[in-house]
């Protein structure tokens, strides 16, 4: 279920502001953690469990399910957990590649990039992280879309 306020927060921070400092690595856009964020998702473990189930979700979702057909989930769960940890203030460190290079020739438009939220926003709920939680990491996430985005 997509929360609307979700979607509202999500539209404010698409408008102005997803390269933040785990996904963008040393760029000028790194943001501090909201405090408490990466207890409120339930340290490392928790953040393993979500991934886990964002994952398994996205690449079964009809809508982009098919952007993921040549990536090795266990390997996206670990990849995705470590980016999380490390921007919600976590002690993990991102080593993968940057968002921009990654996406660079996947033709994702706005649509696809919604429904990744919508999918994140169903994991989230699914681990029972509390709606303010949900949008913290979300404004943390939004202003990827620059990079993410590659089909205008």
């Amino acid at each position: 279920m997509t929360h609307p306020q979700t979607l509202i927060a999500l539209a404010i921070a698409l408008g102005g502001l997803w390269a933040p400092p785990a996904f963008a690595q040393g760029s000028a856009a790194m943001a501090m953690a909201p405090a408490g964020l990466y207890q409120a998702l339930g340290e490392k473990p928790g953040i393993t469990r979500l991934m886990d189930g964002f994952v398994n979700r996205v690449v079964k979702d009809p809508r982009i399910g098919g952007h993921f057909k040549d990536v090795k989930p266990a390997a996206l769960k670990e990849s995705l957990t470590d980016q999380i940890c490390q921007l919600s203030g976590g002690p993990c460190k991102y080593e993968g590649a940057d968002m921009k290079s990654v996406h660079a020739d996947m033709d994702i438009h706005k649509g696809h990039f919604n429904a990744l939220v919508e999918v994140l926003q169903s994991a989230m709920d699914a681990e029972g992280i509390p709606f303010a939680q949900q949008n913290r990491l979300l404004a943390l996430l939004a202003p990827m879309h620059r990079d993410v985005i590659t089909k205008r």
